[in-house]
């Protein structure tokens, strides 16, 4: 009885991979699509002892392969729909893939997208011919409005990734890249969001060489389709990072769970600063740069690599994208270097005495000096915020840090302390002397024109802000630093308000680079 059920099982996965091979080879996306090159990423190879190559999706039209799946679900539309025209909620990638699409086939599209969506991409989709209503601070609640607006007009509703004809067109991919490189190829890394691109690359994959592998790649604060694997069933995440804000999606597809379920391997999870180091790293060997999405899976496959120890292998990673606003390059450029471990980020005491700073360099020794702050706080301790230059990554930074402490220097590694990053190294020096009852918040708001003045509204009626830190790192979302004075008695009271204001918020009043820089002189 085993034995059928389980021959039964595999038959249903056959079935399931063949119907997408079959619908991946009828595929229509060749009217607006390029079919791009697999280039080999030298410098990385040779760093990893493996054969790398990047599928440059990046080099779409629209800068993204988004344009596949959303050409070959319209091109597939009755006349009818045709003549209705089509709808979509999207913030960036798959609006420009269908206002090209409807440009090309003659059809009328409206997109709508969230009113944080930086204004480059806006004009990028009413380049394309495509009707633009901004609506909402979210993605969700684009889409409802789409929903809504579609139903009114009767339009046809063109999914970002939960459709079959949308997965198909992003199966193509797999298509090129086994075209001409299946011979050899150990494993495939996928960007995963929504799941459409990751189920149809998958499901091609393994219809024709089971052998090789499919590896899902997401952020760790993103990790939808990983958190659907561990638990066998579709997850709503309570919350999703927006720094790769094109894999920001809070659940996987309902169709591309089905596929992945059976075709994905498994699901590498990668850091902030893993994927700003991913995005130099495709910088460097192709002088071309990713978004964040665009990089996630060379991030991924590094990871595995070093995870698994792998030599001698040929790699691919698809680079999905590189719609970046060019104010977001700042961030990724501060953070590269600690993604790679090629930077560590350490609070270090020193005496504040004549002689100190000189003494503490000497142990350093003649290693790059990144980042140097201080301030004069103490007539007993300095502490430092300094940055230091790696070259050999993790053991080196431990080298360094028991040094300092065989000296009897009190050290704290910042390496990956987030509000250290952030924040606290622009700040270093502001050290108040008699700030009472101060908790200190970070806090991500959504980002458009009055955002911090609605913020600032919201937060500052009642309690007194004792310290505040704002930077716009070009995304959709804002990220403030903030001190409220708030007596003991009031802390329930004023996190049952900071809940009601709807912004995602941490306590960081117990990190220690607040109490080592920014906390009050005691």
């Amino acid at each position: 009885m085993r034995r059928q059920t389980q021959d039964a099982e595999q038959r249903e996965r056959n079935g399931v991979r063949n119907h997408y091979l079959t619908r991946i080879l009828k595929a229509r996306v060749y009217d607006v699509a390029r079919e791009t090159p697999l280039e080999r990423m030298a410098a990385l190879s040779a760093r990893m002892d493996n054969e790398i190559l990047l599928k440059r999706e990046d080099l779409q039209p629209v800068f993204s392969f988004k344009l596949r799946g959303a050409y070959n679900k319209m091109v597939n539309l009755k006349q009818a729909a045709r003549e209705k025209g089509v709808i979509a909620a999207s913030a960036g990638n798959h609006a420009q893939g269908v206002a090209l699409a409807a440009q090309r086939l003659g059809i009328q599209a409206l997109i709508v997208m969230p009113r944080t969506t930086p204004g480059i991409k806006v004009e990028a989709v009413r380049h394309w011919g495509a009707r633009v209503v901004l609506h909402g601070d979210t993605y969700d609640e684009a889409c409802a409005r789409a929903c809504e607006l579609g139903a009114e007009r009767g339009m046809t509703f063109i999914h970002p990734y939960d459709d079959p004809d949308v997965i198909a067109g992003q199966g193509t991919v797999a298509a090129e890249i086994l075209h001409h490189s299946a011979d050899g190829l150990y494993a495939l890394f996928v960007p995963v969001g929504g799941g459409g691109l990751v189920a149809g690359v998958a499901a091609y994959v393994k219809a024709l060489y089971p052998r090789i592998k499919v590896i899902g790649v997401e952020p760790d604060d993103a990790p939808c389709l990983h958190a659907a694997l561990k638990h066998g069933r579709r997850v709503v995440l309570d919350q999703v990072g927006i720094f790769a804000d094109g894999v920001a999606v809070r659940q996987v597809g309902k169709e591309p769970f089905r596929i992945a379920r059976d075709c994905v391997d498994s699901v590498v999870l990668v850091s902030t600063d893993e994927i700003c180091a991913a995005i130099k790293d495709i910088f460097d060997d192709c002088r071309t740069i990713a978004e964040p999405a665009g990089a996630l899976a060379v991030a991924g496959l590094k990871k595995y690599v070093q995870r698994r120890r792998l030599r001698d292998r040929r790699l691919v990673a698809i680079n999905s994208g590189a719609n970046i606003n060019f104010d977001r390059l700042r961030h990724v450029a501060e953070r590269a270097e600690v993604g790679e471990r090629r930077e560590a980020l350490l609070a270090v005491t020193i005496p504040e005495r004549p002689g100190s700073f000189l003494k503490f360099c000497r142990v350093i020794g003649k290693r790059g000096i990144t980042e140097f702050n201080y301030r004069y706080a103490d007539p007993r301790r300095a502490h430092v915020f300094a940055g230091i230059q790696l070259n050999h990554g993790v053991e080196e930074k431990n080298e360094i840090i028991a040094q300092l402490r065989s000296r009897d220097y009190p050290v704290v590694d910042m390496t990956d302390n987030e509000m250290a990053k952030l924040h606290v190294r622009y700040m270093v020096g502001g050290r108040a002397g008699n700030v009472a009852d101060e908790t200190l918040y970070r806090f991500e708001f959504p980002e458009r024109p009055g955002a911090l003045l609605d913020f600032l509204s919201c937060i500052g009626q009642r309690w007194n802000i004792s310290l505040f830190h704002y930077r716009n790192h070009g995304a959709a979302y804002g990220r403030v630093l903030v001190g409220i004075q708030v007596p003991a008695q009031e802390r329930g009271e004023l996190r049952a308000f900071l809940d009601g204001l709807g912004y995602e918020y941490w306590e960081e009043s117990g990190n220690p680079a607040y109490e080592l820089f920014l906390g009050g002189v005691s």
